[in-house]
């Protein structure tokens, strides 16, 4: 087969799966949102609390480390006899492995900010909580901010899986197009999602210059 003629066929499965991929968009949009809500509001107030707890910082980050070790089919049929089939075993699942980028960037950009400008925080009156929320957080977002970027692209790449626990997303098309050993149609579904990675990251790039203090802009 020419190129021509592949890239035509291409675009005729894009236009006759039109339906199909814009439903695929959508499922998928939906599992990697709730689950980077879920690993953003368990790993930032996580990491948080280790920067005041740093003998246990290792050995927390390590057990979340551990569970990106598990081969993402073998955790979503980990989670079957609890939760069953469907989103809520993807959602759990895709939480699980964004947990790590999130939980070590905002541990490692909050232990990182400089200690004279905390104590001139306190010299100022401030408490905890304002240097924390004034000072710390400021200073560390473009490497909190970091760690969602990885943690989001991952879990975009991740949830093309979620399609064996019957929980839909680009996966579907992905999967059809291998039981039918149809290259085309397994290209209707990964061009999509490597589309809403670069897309999904540029978003998440531009938010991070515009929220992080322009004194610490690079």
């Amino acid at each position: 087969m020419s190129n021509s003629n592949f890239i035509q066929i291409l675009y005729q499965t894009f236009v006759e799966r039109a339906d199909l991929i814009k439903v695929g968009i959508q499922e998928h949009l939906i599992l990697v949102l709730f689950a980077m809500f879920f690993a953003i509001i368990i790993a930032v107030p996580l990491g948080v609390f280790l920067t005041n707890y740093k003998k246990l910082a290792e050995p927390i980050i390590g057990i979340v480390a551990v569970v990106q070790t598990i081969p993402s089919l073998a955790l979503l049929g980990f989670m079957l006899p609890l939760v069953g089939i469907g989103k809520t075993n993807a959602i759990i699942a895709l939480t699980a492995y964004a947990l790590l980028p999130v939980l070590r960037n905002t541990y490692t950009g909050i232990s990182e900010v400089d200690p004279s400008t905390i104590e001139a925080g306190k010299g100022m009156g401030m408490k905890r909580w304002q240097i924390l929320g004034m000072i710390q957080i400021p200073l560390a977002l473009p490497v909190i901010m970091a760690g969602i970027r990885t943690s989001t692209v991952i879990t975009i790449g991740t949830a093309t899986l979620a399609t064996f626990v019957g929980a839909g997303g680009l996966g579907n098309i992905i999967y059809r197009g291998i039981t039918m050993q149809n290259t085309q149609l397994i290209l209707a579904g990964a061009i999509p999602a490597a589309l809403f990675a670069i897309i999904t990251d540029f978003i998440l790039k531009k938010f991070e210059i515009k929220v992080t203090p322009q004194g610490i802009r690079s």
